[in-house]
């Protein structure tokens, strides 16, 4: 396409009541980023810069009226010119629609933020086909390897995915062949949590063989692409879908891989974002155990033997979280409670300072954390 671009052009009236009746709302915001999800590719950083600064719909404005915003914006439009058009903006919206997806964007209250710490790289929206309420779980750990898996490998992914998954840890990792397949299911025989982040579109099934665990995952959890419904899966795009996996967990797992494997890409992103990283080590005669001791060597990564080890690699960053996240009013009560003496709800609202029925909603909260426990006379911390 030559000459100018027009905002009006891509987003014409036809994609305005399309995105509005899938929506189910016109917002202004979540049809730009349906654009922006069509133009460009994973982690493109001029888009997400110029996003960032400002918003989705005059990001777009800048790029259809690119005169004085500089040559990177320039040189940007014209990777992103072949793409402003309508059609391909209409086929996604149909696509989704058919598949029952939902849009998930930064505004969104189950908009995972850990992604926000890919700054530019950050996804302009996540395309989800199941529960997306499930993207932000927490705790939950990354499982990424080999595709060419050894039984020992595969040994290792269920055992230590088993164990993690029944204890409420959600497992998240890519759907490949291998190691990844072995982690989804893992999770799903525990009756276990599990995201799967695809490379290409959330409606293209890939790889072919693995029909029926995507459809399971999507019954359960959730699976959850960047790329636009329709979009192939390509080299370049999954190792940019690596770096959504590593942001995404709390910690990543490397069970088996390759010297050159792509799960090494997945440890990379997982250390530049200071996120723990676990390697299960192997034989050393083993090529597909090579991947994991580079990345003992060379990423300092926690030398993993069982799911206890990954648990307490998550400790510090899952504790970390919580408190980053803790109401005020959990603290105060929790701050009034002890492990010796019980103490009557009145009681704890005096040293507390708060209302008796706020108290009430505290202690249910601590409940369910496990960090409070009621006893005949009253109740105690029970950490």
């Amino acid at each position: 396409m030559s000459g100018r671009l027009e905002t009006a052009d891509l987003l014409t009236a036809d994609v305005r009541e399309a995105a509005a009746r899938w929506l189910g709302s016109r917002d202004d915001d979540a049809l730009a980023r349906i654009a922006w999800a069509v133009l460009v590719e994973p982690g493109d950083g001029v888009a997400g810069g110029a996003i960032g600064q400002l918003g989705a719909r005059d990001a777009l404005d800048l790029v259809a009226s690119p005169g004085g915003a500089g040559t990177t914006v320039a040189q940007a439009v014209e990777r992103w010119r072949t793409r402003w058009d309508p059609r391909l903006l209409l086929s996604a919206i149909a696509a989704a629609d058919r598949k029952d997806m939902r849009l998930v964007t930064p505004s969104s209250a189950e908009w995972p933020r850990p992604l926000d710490d890919l700054g530019p790289h950050a996804p302009v929206a996540l395309w989800v086909r199941g529960d997306p309420a499930l993207l932000p779980s927490s705790p939950s750990v990354g499982v990424v390897g080999a595709r060419a898996v050894t039984p020992y490998g595969e040994h290792a992914t269920a055992d230590i995915v088993n164990e993690l998954a029944e204890t409420g840890i959600a497992i998240v990792s890519g759907a490949a062949y291998g190691v990844d397949g072995i982690a989804h299911r893992a999770a799903l025989r525990v009756g276990g949590t599990t995201v799967a982040f695809l490379a290409g579109g959330a409606d293209r099934v890939y790889p072919a063989g693995h029909a029926n665990l995507l459809a399971q995952i999507a019954e359960t959890g959730a699976v959850a692409a960047e790329c636009a419904p329709g979009t192939t899966p390509t080299r370049w795009r999954f190792l940019a879908r690596n770096r959504l996996i590593a942001a995404l967990s709390d910690a990543t797992l490397i069970v088996e891989a390759g010297a050159r494997s792509g799960s090494i890409n997945t440890a990379g992103h997982a250390a530049a974002l200071g996120r723990p990283l676990g390697a299960v080590p192997g034989p050393i005669t083993s090529s597909t155990s090579a991947g994991c001791h580079r990345v003992l060597r060379e990423y300092d990564a926690t030398c993993i033997t069982g799911a206890a080890d990954v648990r307490e690699m998550l400790g510090d960053v899952v504790a970390g979280r919580a408190r980053e996240f803790e109401s005020t009013e959990a603290v105060r009560v929790a701050d009034a409670l002890t492990r010796r003496r019980a103490r009557s709800v009145e009681e704890i609202a005096q040293r507390s300072g708060m209302a008796v029925d706020d108290v009430v909603a505290a202690l249910g909260i601590l409940l369910l954390e496990g960090r409070a426990a009621e006893r005949a006379d009253g109740w105690v911390s029970a950490v």
